[in-house]
């Protein structure tokens, strides 16, 4: 398993923009999909944006569409997500997930989150 680790979080306002950062260790990393899910309180935690193992395929979440974009720098096992026009609603806990393919990454690594709070 890969171990993954977050940051960038933080306070902003809204309209303003953050990039997220996730670092992975191991030398697998280049052959792992990677995502970005959230979960704000009371809600379930839900899908962001995923990207495969060579960043030709990426996919997001409707909500989050032509405002948020995912890309990855495999020599550095890092995975990026970058946020901008934040709005209120995209507050939340940000997690970052590992995974053999796309489709199972709610199954795979997880990291430990960051907090992104967006004030209106």
């Amino acid at each position: 398993q890969v171990q993954l680790v977050e940051s960038g979080g933080g306070l902003v306002q809204a309209g303003g923009s953050l990039r997220l950062a996730c670092a992975a260790s191991g030398r697998t990393f280049r052959t792992y999909a990677m995502g970005w899910f959230r979960q704000a309180p009371g809600k379930e935690r839900e899908f962001v944006a995923a990207i495969s193992w060579s960043g030709g395929t990426t996919s997001y979440a409707d909500s989050v569409k032509g405002r948020f974009t995912i890309s990855r720098d495999n020599p550095k096992n890092t995975v990026y997500l970058q946020m901008n026009s934040l709005k209120p609603e995209d507050t939340a806990v940000y997690y970052c997930a590992a995974n053999v393919n796309l489709a199972t990454l709610r199954n795979g690594s997880w990291g430990q989150g960051t907090q992104v709070t967006v004030s209106s």
